[in-house]
C-alpha cells in the first residue's frame, strides 16, 4: 500500500496569501464547538493570524481581479468545439455571483476587529501563558456561558468571513483543476522546468521515499530539489519518479 503526499507550492505572492487564508480557515473549524480553554485558544490564535494576513494587503481587490480573470479564461474555453457549454455557463455565473457578494460585503475582517472579546484575547496571545483566568477574566466567564450562547457567537464570527471564503474556494478549485498531474523524473534529486505563467505547483510524492521537495522559482521558471527527511543518513536516488501539476 503506497501513501502519496501532496505538496503545494505558490509561485506568486497572491497565491501564497490565499493558501495561508485557506489553511487558517480550515484550522478555525477543527476544534469546534469551543468547550474549554484549549479549544478556545486554538480558535482565537488562528483568528488572530487570519486578521494579521488580511492587514498585510488588499485581499478583496486581488480576489475580485482573479474572479474576472477566471471568467475571461472560461470565455475562451467556451469557444472550443465540443466543450460542455452548460457547465461553463454555470461556473461563470458562480464567479459572477461570488464577485457581487464579495464587492457588497463590508471590509474583510472588520466585524472581527471590532469585537471586544477577540481584541482582548489577541492582545494577550503574544504573552507566554497570557490567557490565564486571572489575565483574561472575560474569556474565563465566556467559557462558563451556556454552550448554545457560545456556539451562536462563533457562528456569527465565522459567517462574517463567508463572502471571502466562497470566492476563495471557487478560485482555488478552478486553479487546482486547471492542470492534470503528469509523471516526471528527477535526476540526482533535481528537477527544473518552465512555469508558463503558473500560479501553483502541485507535487505528489510517495511517502516511502522519505524525501520532501524544496521548491524555488516564480511563475515563469522553477526548480525542485528533493531533500532526505533524515539529513544525515537519507539517500537521494539517482532517478526519482513523482507527479507534478503546473496550475
Amino acid at each position: 500500500m503506497h501513501t502519496h503526499i501532496l505538496f503545494e507550492h505558490p509561485l506568486n505572492e497572491k497565491m501564497r496569501t490565499w493558501l495561508r487564508i485557506e489553511f487558517l480557515n480550515q484550522q478555525l473549524r477543527t476544534q469546534l464547538p469551543i468547550t474549554d480553554h484549549a479549544s478556545a485558544l486554538h480558535f482565537f490564535r488562528n483568528l488572530g493570524d487570519l486578521l494579521d494576513v488580511f492587514e498585510r494587503g488588499d485581499v478583496r481587490t486581488e480576489m475580485l481581479k482573479e474572479l474576472e480573470r477566471q471568467q475571461r479564461k472560461l470565455q475562451a474555453w467556451s469557444e472550443v468545439p465540443g466543450v460542455d457549454q452548460n457547465r461553463i455557463d454555470a461556473v461563470r455565473q458562480q464567479l459572477k455571483n461570488s464577485g457581487s457578494i464579495l464587492m457588497a460585503a463590508p471590509r474583510i475582517g472588520q466585524f472581527l476587529r471590532e469585537d471586544r472579546l477577540i481584541a482582548l484575547v489577541r492582545q494577550r496571545l503574544s504573552i507566554p501563558g497570557g490567557c490565564c483566568s486571572f489575565d483574561l477574566p472575560t474569556l474565563h466567564m465566556w467559557l462558563h456561558a451556556p454552550q448554545q450562547q457560545r456556539d451562536a457567537q462563533v457562528e456569527l464570527w465565522l459567517n462574517s468571513l463567508e463572502p471571502l471564503n466562497q470566492a476563495l474556494d471557487l478560485i482555488l478549485d478552478l486553479i487546482r483543476n486547471s492542470a492534470p498531474f503528469r509523471k516526471q523524473t528527477s535526476l540526482n534529486g533535481f528537477y527544473q522546468d518552465n512555469g508558463e505563467d503558473a500560479d501553483l505547483l502541485r507535487l505528489q510524492l510517495d511517502l516511502s521515499s522519505q524525501l520532501y521537495p524544496q521548491i524555488s522559482g516564480h511563475k515563469s521558471r522553477f526548480a525542485i530539489r528533493f531533500v532526505p527527511l533524515d539529513s544525515e543518513n537519507g539517500v537521494i536516488p539517482e532517478r526519482l519518479d513523482f507527479e507534478l501539476a503546473c496550475c
